[in-house]
């Protein structure tokens, strides 16, 4: 189907918070899916991501990860000052100021006619990690978390707050993570110590390990790699299928 885009300022604890809203172009109120941005931000890559997985059904919105670090409508480029700005940034905001953020994107969804109720959530790298946080709240459902950084290592900053990984326990929805398993952002020491952590907190929760580097499923540079994005793809539509319709 087709889709429209706006955006939204949403306030929050920290400040003033750009979203892109992606959703079908029908009538109709339509399960919502927060998108989390790798460190870059909402790049077109990311933006034309939203728009496929938004053009099977879904409200998707993509939230400015570091809105309280940058320009409102900052998008960082993939190059070495772009990588730097962003984990720069990675390093500075505390998980808990992202808690905050999506709390306050869950309240504007819940007054949102084009919003059926039910809310998972996903994202790559950075957001991947953001996407299994977001699922520590009681309102997401089923989150899909591709090539999440920093889970393992616990070294983002977590202000008052336990780490994620010590908090999964806590989370009640499903979730799906995907790794490439040429990634030196997580090795294997990393995933094992996360698959098991999984297992030990009992979570309901699915893990495909593939042969690619990290970023496979950015449609930009030469990590890119088509067959893998597409399986991912039926990966992630599978399970918002099953988990949120």
């Amino acid at each position: 189907m087709t889709v429209t885009q706006s955006s939204v300022d949403l306030t929050t604890s920290t400040g003033t918070m750009r979203c892109s809203v992606i959703r079908p172009t029908l009538d109709g109120a339509f399960p919502t899916v927060i998108f989390y941005s790798e460190i870059f931000q909402i790049t077109e890559p990311i933006a034309r991501t939203a728009a496929y997985l938004a053009g099977h059904g879904y409200v998707v919105v993509v939230p400015e990860v570091f809105h309280e670090l940058n320009p409102i409508g900052t998008v960082l480029a993939y190059d070495d000052a772009g990588k730097d700005k962003g984990n720069d940034d990675k390093f500075t905001k505390p998980l808990t100021d992202h808690d905050t953020d999506t709390a306050a994107i869950v309240q504007w969804l819940d007054e949102q006619e084009f919003c059926n109720g039910t809310l998972g959530s996903f994202g790559v790298c950075l957001g991947g990690h953001l996407a299994c946080r977001a699922a520590l709240h009681p309102r997401v459902q089923a989150a899909a978390c591709l090539y999440a950084t920093d889970i393992h290592s616990s070294t983002m900053p977590a202000g008052d707050q336990p780490q994620t990984i010590e908090q999964l326990s806590s989370i009640a929805g499903e979730l799906m993570f995907v790794w490439g398993r040429q990634d030196p952002h997580v090795p294997l020491d990393g995933r094992k110590l996360l698959y098991s952590t999984l297992n030990d907190a009992e979570n309901n929760f699915t893990w495909h390990e593939l042969n690619g580097q990290h970023a496979f499923m950015r449609d930009e540079g030469d990590r890119y790699d088509p067959e893998l994005a597409t399986l991912c793809h039926r990966l992630i539509l599978d399970l918002f299928h099953r988990t949120l319709r």
